[in-house]
């Protein structure tokens, strides 16, 4: 048989870096028999690809009949390819590795302007290594892993991230000519910017001085996600619920006042800075059910969701933490550093924020439906459990402020 197993290890123990930094690892090949070798081939890829099919309506000019077509279109963008060969070359001999254990170390520093990984159902921004036994006179053996790459987004460097939000929603109801007092509703958030693991406190002023019941007022965190193909340009749209909470009824004539949040899940970060075919934003949708056939109530709230958190803005802790996650060994260093020229979790301008706990990282819920692509083949391995791969997002757990002893 050969080759019994490849073996792909990081020196991080989750694969996830900040762009900038340094991977290193190693390459490990369990041989059950002697193996012929030209050369063993590792290379790092970044890239973005979207596709998705469109329909086109065309007139068929031998029947007069209109015909409908499909085509696939897609967006490509590379952000860097790196390879080299851990054993032999291109024009090297053939070498005969003997059975048993053989490994290869490894070392790619990421360049500092990457966008951050994302999965989504019409296009992804990806890294992988692939490593390649290079067989003489045979098919080549591939082995294949993806990682997550993180792209600071620092909310203190936003001045609105920081500035609280008021949603003030007025209507009033027609019936026999006689329009009704008004239904007033104001929603209120303290800051615009969070990150993952934070929750967005909502405080609801409901004055319901209609003559129209009020069924609920439901609140939607949601994910706007554009992607774009490259020639031609064409844009697709999506829309996705990513938590919600319904507050109600709330009877004709009633005044009542409401506080309550919504956990923000691990995330990547808004606008996906650095990628030019995916675009990513987030807001927070209000809309006030009124009951008959009168016209719902509703408005939007922005919200940023970053990687550093707001240092001035004391959140309250989650109301239940159930996620499972690995800590990310990684030392923070100065921007002008050269190991690892990332901002790290908690670094401005080469200054500590001593005051913000370090992040976790979790997997969010969105997820590859494989890494493999066009190159590769039903013969191509992944690396563990990896044939649905979703990337790792920094996520804060915040200790309750001490009560005040005035």
């Amino acid at each position: 048989m050969g080759l019994k197993e490849c073996e792909i290890k990081l020196d991080s123990p989750i694969n996830t870096y900040y762009s900038g930094q340094t991977i290193n690892g190693t390459v490990t090949y369990q041989f059950d028999s002697p193996k012929k070798v030209r050369g063993i081939k590792i290379r790092f890829l970044g890239e973005a690809k979207t596709e998705w099919t469109e329909t086109e309506s065309k007139k068929n000019d031998a029947t007069g009949k209109t015909e409908e077509e499909r085509k696939e279109v897609s967006g490509h963008e590379e952000y860097f390819q790196i390879s080299y060969y851990l054993l032999g070359g291109v024009n090297s001999g053939e070498t005969e590795l003997p059975a048993g254990s053989h490994t290869y170390p490894f070392t790619c520093a990421l360049p500092p302007q990457l966008p951050s990984s994302f999965e989504g159902d019409l296009g992804y921004v990806r890294y992988t290594i692939k490593v390649t036994l290079d067989r003489p006179w045979k098919f080549d053996q591939d082995t294949k892993m993806a990682f997550t790459v993180i792209s600071p987004v620092d909310l203190n460097n936003m001045e609105k991230a920081a500035e609280p939000f008021k949603l003030p929603m007025e209507k009033t109801f027609c019936c026999w000519c006689c329009a009704s007092a008004p239904l007033s509703v104001i929603i209120s958030v303290p800051v615009t910017g969070y990150v993952s693991g934070q929750s967005i406190p909502i405080l609801a002023e409901i004055d319901n001085q209609s003559n129209v019941d009020v069924e609920k007022v439901k609140f939607q965190f949601r994910k706007h996600l554009a992607f774009h193909t490259t020639a031609p340009r064409l844009t697709k749209k999506d829309v996705k619920s990513i938590g919600e909470l319904a507050l109600g009824p709330f009877n004709k004539g009633e005044q009542r006042t409401i506080r309550q949040s919504l956990e923000i899940p691990p995330l990547p970060a808004s606008n996906l800075q650095n990628c030019g075919i995916i675009d990513l934003h987030y807001d927070l949708y209000v809309v006030c059910e009124v009951a008959g056939f009168h016209t719902n109530l509703d408005g939007v709230i922005p919200i940023t969701i970053g990687t550093i958190p707001l240092k001035n803005y004391t959140p309250q802790p989650p109301s239940s933490q159930s996620i499972d996650i690995s800590t990310m060994p990684t030392q923070p260093v100065s921007p002008e550093g050269n190991q690892g020229g990332a901002v790290g979790w908690n670094v401005e301008n080469g200054q500590l924020y001593p005051n913000l706990p370090p992040p976790t990282f979790a997997e969010t819920n969105d997820h590859a439906r494989t890494i493999k692509d066009k190159e590769d083949n039903e013969y191509t391995r992944l690396v563990g459990n990896q044939e649905t791969f979703a990337p790792r997002y920094p996520v804060y757990t915040f200790q309750p402020s001490a009560p005040s002893m005035d």
